[in-house]
C-alpha cells in the first residue's frame, strides 16, 4: 500500500554492512522492565528513588511525562542483523540519546527516545521521502521511519546480535512451569503479575502510538492531544492488551475564554452540527479517512460510527497493537483514573485483578471476541467491591474518596459527578494484613455465594444494593450510575461464573486439608490448566470425592 511504503528512510552513508549472526533475547517470566540507558543509568536510578520516596504520581502527572516521553521519540524500522553500537552511534549525531530498545512485530523495530525535540528535528530533517517507481506514494513525512544502509562495516561475526524487548506474554506451558516452583500461593500471584503486566517498554510504545496518530490529526486540529486510557494506563493491563486511546479536542486554546481577546473567531471551530454526536461522528469519519489513506503502519481501518461510543479502529503494524480511536472520552478516562488511584493503594489491588483475569481467561469465562461474557472490566469492578467489603476493608468506597476531594477535583461530565480525590496524601486506609492466597480463596468463597438474583454490585457505596432492573447479572457504572456494566452477562455464563468460583475455592482449600493414605502432598494453588474448563457447570460432588481419594494430579490446582 503506497501510505505503507512512503515512510522517511535513514540514510548511513559510510556506516555499511550489518552483522551477520543474530542472537535472540532469552524470553523468561521474571522478565526486566527497565529500559536500556545509553547514559543516564545512575541519574535514573537516583530518580526512581527520588519518586518513590515522594509517593505514587496522580494519572495526570503520569500522563503528561508519557506523553513528552513520545515526543522526544521516533520508532525506526531496521534489520534483525543491525549492529545496535553503529545504530546508537548514528543517531547520537543528532542529539543525545536518552533511552531505547528493540522489539518484534512484523519486523524489528527501535524505539529511541532522545533528550530533547531537538534531536527528533535534527533526525527528521536528515530523512529523506524514498523514490517509487512502481507506484504513487503521499508524501506524508512522519516519525515512523525506515532504516537502510550502504557502504562497508568491519565487525566479528561472535559481537552479540539486537536484544529485542518481548511484547507479548510467555507461553502458558512457560507460565506454568514456573508457578509449579514458587513456594506459596502469594508467590505465585506475584510471579503471575510480572509476567503478564505491561512492560516499561510496552507502556512507553502505546504512548509514542499515540503520539503518532496525533501527528496525523494535528493536520485537521492543531493543539489536540491523543491520549491512551483504559487497560493501557489504569496499572491493569496485559501485554498484548488493545489500546483505547481518545482524540482530545477540549485543551485547544481558546475554547473556553468567556470575553473574547480579539475581535477575530476562528470560523471552523463555529461550524454548526445537529448535536455533540454528529459532530464527534464528522471528526471520526474524517480522521478514518486520513488514517486509513496516510497514516504508515496503519491496516485494516473500520469507522464503527453508529455504536453508542463511536469508534474508529485499525490495527498499527509496527507495534502490533489493535486500536481504538474516539473523540473526547472524558467518562472513560475518569473512570481510568479511578482504576488507577485504586492499584497504588495497596498492592493486594492489582496483583488480586490479574490473578481473577488469568483465571477467568483460563476457563474461558471472557473472551477477546464481544459477547455475552464477563468482561474484564466487571471483573476488576467486582475484585475492587470484594475489597471494599473486607473487615477490615482494603480501599474505600468512592463515595468517601468523592468526600475527600477538593474543589480542584470536581468534575461533572455530561451531567455525571465524576469527582473524587487525586491526592493519594488524604486517603487514610484501614491495617488489614491478609494475605493475596486469603484473599483469592475468599473472592471465590464470596461470589459463589452472592446474591446475584436480587442484588447489584455497587462500588460508590462500597455495598451491595437492590437491582434496578432484570438483569442476571447488575454492576453499577461508577460514574454513569444509570448502567449496567455487565448488561451483556448471560443466566448461563453467570451461572458457570459462580460454578467455577465454587469449584476453585474448593481447590484452594485442598492444600490445607491432611493428606490420604498413599497421597503426597501437591504443590499448592495455582499449578497447571485447566481442571474445569470445559466442565459448564463444575464437576460433581462424588467426582470430588474420587477426586480428593486417588489424590489427582489436579486436586490443588486453579489455573
Amino acid at each position: 500500500m503506497a501510505s505503507y511504503r512512503a515512510l522517511c528512510r535513514l540514510h548511513l552513508r559510510g556506516q555499511g554492512s550489518f552483522m551477520t549472526c543474530v542472537q535472540k533475547a532469552h524470553i523468561c517470566v521474571s522478565r526486566s522492565v527497565g529500559t536500556k540507558v545509553v547514559a543516564t543509568q545512575a541519574e535514573d536510578s537516583g530518580k526512581d528513588e527520588r519518586e518513590e520516596k515522594a509517593g505514587p504520581k496522580s494519572l495526570s502527572a503520569f500522563l503528561v511525562e508519557r506523553q513528552e516521553q513520545a515526543e522526544r521519540s521516533v520508532l525506526i524500522s531496521c534489520h534483525p542483523k543491525t549492529s545496535e553500537k553503529k545504530f546508537l552511534k548514528y543517531l547520537s549525531r543528532h542529539g543525545d540519546i536518552k533511552k531505547h530498545f528493540f522489539y518484534d512485530s512484523y519486523g524489528t523495530y527501535a524505539v529511541v527516545e532522545f533528550s530533547t525535540q531537538d534531536g527528533v528535528r535534527s533526525l527528521l530533517d536528515a530523512a529523506v521521502i524514498p523514490s517509487v517507481s512502481h507506484e504513487s506514494a503521499v508524501p506524508f513525512k512522519s516519525r515512523l521511519l525506515s532504516l537502510r544502509t550502504t557502504g562497508a562495516v568491519n565487525q566479528s561475526d561472535q559481537q552479540p546480535g539486537l536484544q529485542c524487548r518481548p511484547q507479548s506474554t510467555v507461553p502458558i506451558s512457560e507460565l506454568i512451569q514456573t508457578l509449579a516452583r514458587q513456594e506459596t500461593v502469594d508467590q505465585q500471584i506475584m510471579c503471575l503479575t510480572q509476567a503478564y503486566q505491561l512492560t516499561e517498554e510496552n507502556s512507553r510504545l502505546r504512548f509514542l502510538v499515540c503520539s503518532l496518530l496525533k501527528d496525523i490529526a494535528a493536520a485537521y486540529f492543531p493543539e489536540c492531544t491523543v491520549k491512551p486510557f483504559g487497560s493501557s494506563v489504569n496499572g491493569f493491563g496485559k501485554l498484548g492488551c488493545d489500546l483505547d486511546m481518545f482524540l482530545d479536542l477540549d485543551d485547544i486554546s481558546g475554547r473556553d475564554v468567556q470575553t473574547p481577546k480579539s475581535s477575530l473567531s476562528v470560523e471552523y471551530q463555529m461550524k454548526r452540527a445537529t448535536s455533540e454526536r454528529a459532530v464527534t461522528q464528522s471528526i471520526l469519519s474524517v480522521i478514518g479517512e486520513c488514517v486509513d489513506q496516510f497514516g504508515p503502519g496503519c491496516v485494516g481501518v473500520q469507522k464503527i460510527l453508529n455504536a453508542r461510543c463511536p469508534l474508529v479502529r485499525f490495527s498499527h503494524q509496527p507495534s502490533g497493537f489493535q486500536c481504538d480511536l474516539t473523540v473526547n472520552n472524558r467518562v472513560a478516562l475518569k473512570s481510568t483514573e479511578l482504576l488507577y488511584l485504586y492499584g497504588l493503594l495497596d498492592r493486594r489491588v492489582r496483583l488480586l485483578v490479574f490473578s481473577v483475569r488469568c483465571w477467568a481467561r483460563a476457563h474461558s469465562l471472557t473472551s477477546s471476541i464481544p459477547g455475552a461474557w464477563v468482561t474484564n472490566f466487571s471483573l476488576t469492578v467486582m475484585v475492587l467491591f470484594f475489597l471494599q467489603r473486607r473487615s477490615p476493608p482494603i480501599i474505600p468506597p468512592l463515595d468517601h474518596l468523592r468526600q475527600l476531594a477538593g474543589p480542584a477535583d470536581r468534575s461533572v461530565i455530561e451531567g455525571n459527578d465524576c469527582t473524587f480525590v487525586s491526592d493519594f496524601s488524604k486517603i487514610q486506609l484501614q491495617t488489614n494484613t491478609e494475605t493475596l492466597e486469603q484473599l483469592l480463596n475468599d473472592f471465590f468463597e464470596f461470589y459463589s455465594t452472592f446474591p446475584f438474583g436480587k442484588m447489584s454490585i455497587n462500588i460508590r457505596k462500597g455495598k451491595e444494593q437492590n437491582k434496578p432492573e432484570v438483569a442476571p447479572l447488575h454492576i453499577q457504572n461508577p460514574f454513569e450510575t444509570s448502567l449496567n456494566v455487565s448488561k451483556n452477562v448471560n443466566s448461563s455464563q453467570l451461572e458457570r461464573f459462580v460454578a467455577l468460583c465454587r469449584e476453585s475455592a474448593w481447590l484452594l482449600q485442598q492444600r490445607d486439608a491432611p493428606p490420604g493414605r498413599g497421597r503426597r502432598r501437591d504443590p499448592p494453588g495455582l499449578g497447571t490448566g485447566h481442571p474445569a474448563a470445559a466442565v459448564p457447570g463444575g464437576r460433581s460432588q462424588k467426582s470430588k470425592e474420587k477426586e480428593k481419594g486417588t489424590g489427582h494430579a489436579n486436586a490443588s490446582r486453579v489455573y
